[in-house]
């Protein structure tokens, strides 16, 4: 067994060359690899879907499957190479020594088992102990985790908790045997930003206490940069840069990670002044990678016969041994030039009203009982008062955490719900109570929706040119085949496709590509407003600055009405004009962009402000983890809906927070925040995110 006082790295991987076989051919997923997680550490891997990041983690795990296979370099715990260990030595120390928390946690969850059950199983397996000491354990470690009330959870089945709850108990069953090494593979993405935020934390607290080191994998580098000490960036199989998280946010020196930085929205970025900019191309296929940097067919400075003449080896970066670039040109370029989008695109003045939405309401009726649709109703009230207006040629976000009602007020606008109370009213008409089988072409035309995950918005068996020609037909675009095709092909070209896509099918298409599909599909009918519905959170990093451009471009030849959903503030920050935050069902706050995003705030818009991962060293951010769940619609708080986690209460005389609702209050330069505070209270409210100076 392992030598208790070891003390050099707990894992240690050297050339690291992984491959997938078919029957087709070899296919090299990760390539000399390397890294170091020093006792304590949390190492960062960070890149692209594709890039290899879980190809690494499962590699560590011994567990590639039938057709992967480690093909060089080693993968060392504590000194010892897991590839030379048996079955039964790899299952020791699976679980116990090296545990994985995966990205969704219903995937490692028993749902037919008690939590308690499945989290005692740990201990009781791997280090023989009694039941009765493995129940306290599970008790202390589901304490740990920030559960309330840990004896009910551990008596509780999965489906009884919320996807944060379930998140949590997943690191709880990965701490039970106090591994060395913790791998967390995309932990947050399915989880809301303020989740995310207490999950982010509560990693860090408990790295601390009990000593363990960490590889983190993601794609989000605000994240990165909150959790971990160093990082490794990917691109392609390949590790391209790894330092200290000072190192390779300050003192880049791999292309591929500046272009990473010019495509995400950090503050400074301007949809009009300092656009972002998208990586050009696409991802190479594994099978298909270019001779010499893999990198270089999308670089800026790539250099012929130079960049694609060898194989290209890690250097080492002159002032930190530990600072390694896999650029043959990082001594030559100059790394103090990170040019944003300098291309200032023209502002577009929001023109007249073409939507006011008034105390809109909308409330679902549900049976009491899941299993037993008889006896009680219950009323579930996903949407509350909603009242605002919405300008062409604007773009209006609409932001808040999973349950608060952004999706429902989108099916009703779209005509698949039907408003309970209060009014939809599009160019003076009112379309709440229309349901989308009865509403004229030109409405449904009018609006339209791009939403979340391009995957399940086409139809696998049709190609691309027929779906867009299909939504043509229904919107009556066209008098004749060929002018629909034409107009098909023109909407291609909109969407910055090439115009043989037409023929291809969906599978065909990367992420990206099918997200652009489904806009074009969207904009077929010259829609006035889209509803887009987290269209970018599905996609990859450099994806998702293409597809923000897109519609940003599209909006500003076509004078589009853009409702766009998010709970990402970044980005919301980067394109939106004005911000509608939600919580509950209610609009808590609505103001333009700027006034959202500096005091006074809604109590509300404030933890979520200070949720956002920001991937910039000069941030400094107001620490505000909002404790507890969003309480269910079926059964809401009374008086302030946000009452129940709300940390300027206090200071509210009485228990106004908890018997009334408060009234929506406008300051005088229009922002509307909904809250019991005093405008003097508001006055004192601080910013959460301020920027160091240079």
């Amino acid at each position: 067994m392992t030598d208790p006082d070891y003390d050099g790295p707990i894992l240690e991987i050297d050339n690291l060359s992984i491959s997938f076989f078919t029957r087709l051919r070899e296919i090299p997923a990760v390539m000399d690899f390397s890294v170091r997680v020093r006792p304590g550490e949390a190492m960062g891997l960070v890149g692209e879907s594709g890039c290899g990041k879980s190809t690494v983690a499962l590699g560590v795990m011994q567990d590639l499957g039938v057709n992967g296979r480690v093909v060089g370099g080693s993968i060392k715990f504590k000194g010892r190479d897991l590839g030379q260990m048996s079955d039964a030595e790899l299952r020791d120390i699976r679980g116990s020594e090296i545990a994985m928390i995966y990205q969704e946690p219903m995937a490692s969850l028993n749902p037919a088992m008690k939590i308690g059950k499945q989290l005692m199983e740990v201990p009781i397996i791997h280090k023989g102990i009694s039941e009765k000491e493995a129940y306290d354990r599970a008790l202390e470690v589901v304490t740990d985790v920030k559960l309330p009330d840990p004896k009910r959870i551990l008596d509780a089945y999965p489906h009884q908790l919320s996807g944060g709850q379930q998140q949590r108990i997943v690191i709880a069953m990965a701490l039970m045997s106090k591994p060395s090494l913790l791998i967390l593979d995309e932990p947050t993405t399915a989880l809301d930003v303020t989740v995310e935020a207490a999950v982010v934390e509560l990693v860090k607290e408990l790295g601390v206490k009990y000593g363990t080191s960490m590889l983190f994998i993601s794609h989000n580098l605000g994240l990165v940069l909150e959790t971990c000490d160093r990082l490794c960036v990917m691109y392609s199989g390949e590790a391209v840069e790894t330092g200290s998280i000072e190192d390779v946010f300050d003192k880049m020196r791999h292309p591929y990670t500046q272009a990473l930085f010019r495509s995400i929205p950090l503050p400074g970025a301007d949809k009009n002044s300092k656009p972002l900019i998208a990586i050009p191309g696409n991802f190479p296929l594994p099978h298909e990678r270019p001779p010499g940097c893999n990198f270089g067919p999308r670089c800026d400075y790539f250099e012929e016969g130079r960049c694609d003449a060898q194989t290209i080896p890690m250097a080492t970066v002159e002032g930190d041994e530990r600072h390694r670039t896999r650029c043959l040109r990082f001594e030559e370029i100059d790394w103090s030039m990170i040019p944003l989008g300098s291309d200032t695109k023209e502002k577009s003045e929001p023109g007249d009203v073409i939507l006011k939405i008034d105390d809109l309401k909308k409330y679902y009726q549900v049976a009491a009982s899941a299993l037993f649709s008889g006896g009680n109703k219950k009323v579930v009230k996903a949407n509350e008062t909603l009242s605002f207006e919405a300008r062409e040629s604007e773009t209006l976000a609409i932001v808040g955490e999973s349950g608060c009602g952004k999706s429902t007020f989108a099916k009703v606008l779209m005509g698949l719900e039907t408003a309970t109370e209060g009014s939809v009213i599009l160019d003076n008409r009112e379309i709440g109570q229309t349901e989308i089988a009865n509403r004229d072409t030109k409405t449904v035309s009018d609006i339209q929706m791009v939403f979340q995950n391009p995957f399940d918005t086409l139809n696998p068996s049709m190609t691309v040119g027929r779906q867009i020609i299909r939504a043509l037909e229904i919107f009556a675009v066209g008098n004749s085949e060929t002018e629909r095709r034409d107009r098909m092909l023109q909407l291609l070209d909109l969407v910055k496709l090439p115009r043989e896509f037409a023929g291809r099918m969906p599978r065909q298409l990367s992420g990206g590509q099918k997200q652009r599909v489904g806009i074009a599909r969207a904009f077929a009918g010259d829609a006035r407003i889209v509803v887009a519905d987290e269209p970018v959170s599905a996609l990859d990093v450099s994806v998702q600055a293409a597809v923000t451009d897109l519609l940003m471009e599209i909006q500003r030849e076509h004078k589009t009405t853009l409702l766009f959903i998010s709970h990402d503030l970044s980005i919301v920050r980067y394109l939106s004009d004005r911000v509608m935050v939600m919580y509950l069902g209610h609009v808590v706050e609505l103001g333009t962009t700027d006034q959202v995003f500096a005091p006074p705030y809604h109590p509300y818009t404030e933890a979520l402000l200070s949720a956002v991962p920001i991937a910039d060293t000069r941030v400094k951010k107001k620490h505000i983890v909002l404790e507890g769940d969003i309480p269910s619609a079926m059964n809401p708080p009374p008086g302030c809906p946000f009452q129940t986690r709300c940390r300027w209460k206090s200071k509210v005389p009485g228990n106004l927070c908890e018997t009334e609702v408060p009234p929506m209050k406008t300051t005088a330069d229009g922002l509307q925040i909904k809250c019991h505070l005093t405008d003097s209270q508001m006055e004192e409210m601080e910013p959460v995110i301020t920027i160091a100076a240079e």
